[in-house]
């Protein structure tokens, strides 16, 4: 079970005590009515979750979480942004319950299908919100279908994969085919994890915790998938550098990610249009995890054009970007 579905399981009693640290039980749950529906794209089944509260402030939020979250993943955000409108989550080909996909279907696929999502949901524009892997397919999309996004907000997200990285991942492969999946649990969740000593992270022991446990309690099937997105990201080009629709843009990195720094944010910033970058205090590569509340809050607020200045929980915005990059050449050469 992926790591942000644990957290999000939904407690039999009030009095169950919280799965993570001075989190209340009561803080998740779909504020109105859920559907899920199956679609099917080049023969590949995959399934969305649709919570829609029946006014809309603003498009439809739609959320493309990392390699190792499913559809379920966001439950416990929803408290915040079901007011907005509809919120679409979506277990991709290769991902979650989907059916399995073949490493040579690549990141062009996987934005191709979500681009089939809103046409079979009849969704014109969409607030994209991806994550880590899914910040790779979400950027795609918006490259490829400019006119179906209204705006961009990446999390976790890097131009490179890091050579190390890389390399540890065709390690895992082999390691995937001779079950040692323990061992690659505690890798992962090291890499995922800022070590200790790099800066405070909420809820760091009881995340750790459970991404190990996710990842080394995967089943044969789970494995099978892991194994295969990990050819998928070696064969594949993770970012390319085409052009982006001019869109409000938002880039965020947990301010002691080491996995997708902060350093490797503002590169993504500064390659498209116009962005604003920010860093979430106290959290790592895990911020939608470690501070549950507040990560959807600046998704609400980023997704209704709210001031995203003075924000408790994050760094002031800076403002990046090419067109502000050619802005500031241009009024050099003027001078």
């Amino acid at each position: 079970m992926p790591i942000d579905a644990v957290l999000t399981q939904e407690k039999d009693s009030p009095t169950v005590p919280p799965l993570i640290p001075e989190q209340p039980a009561e803080e998740g749950g779909p504020d109105g009515p859920v559907e899920e529906r199956d679609f099917t794209f080049d023969g590949f089944r995959y399934t969305c979750r649709i919570l829609d509260h029946g006014t809309a402030l603003t498009e439809p939020v739609l959320v493309l979480g990392g390699s190792s979250q499913d559809r379920n993943s966001w439950v416990r955000h929803e408290k915040w942004l079901a007011p907005l409108g509809q919120v679409i989550t979506v277990d991709l080909p290769g991902y979650g319950t989907a059916d399995f996909l073949p490493a040579h279907y690549g990141v062009d696929f996987l934005a191709a299908t979500v681009r089939h999502l809103l046409a079979e949901l009849d969704v014109p524009r969409v607030n994209l919100v991806a994550a880590c892997y899914g910040g790779a397919v979400g950027l795609r999309f918006a490259q490829h279908y400019p006119g179906m996004l209204a705006r961009l907000l990446l999390v976790g997200m890097t131009t490179r994969i890091p050579a190390d990285y890389a390399a540890a991942m065709e390690r895992w492969s082999v390691m995937i085919d001779r079950g040692e999946t323990e061992t690659i649990a505690r890798e992962l969740a090291d890499r995922f994890m800022s070590p200790p000593g790099t800066g405070r992270v909420r809820k760091h022991a009881a995340v750790s915790r459970l991404v190990y446990q996710q990842i080394a309690g995967q089943d044969p099937e789970q494995l099978k998938k892991s194994a295969e997105h990990n050819t998928r990201l070696m064969r594949h080009e993770w970012y390319r550098p085409e052009p982006v629709p001019a869109v409000p843009s938002l880039v965020v990195t947990g301010e002691h990610d080491t996995l997708c720094t902060p350093a490797m944010g503002r590169e993504v910033a500064a390659q498209l249009p116009e962005a604003r970058f920010l860093t979430i205090d106290e959290t790592d590569h895990l911020a939608p995890v470690e501070r549950i509340a507040d990560f959807a809050d600046l998704m609400a607020r980023f997704c209704t054009d709210r001031p995203l200045d003075e924000l408790p929980y994050a760094s002031r915005p800076e403002t990046l970007g090419t067109a502000v990059g050619a802005a500031g050449r241009g009024e050099g050469a003027a001078s």
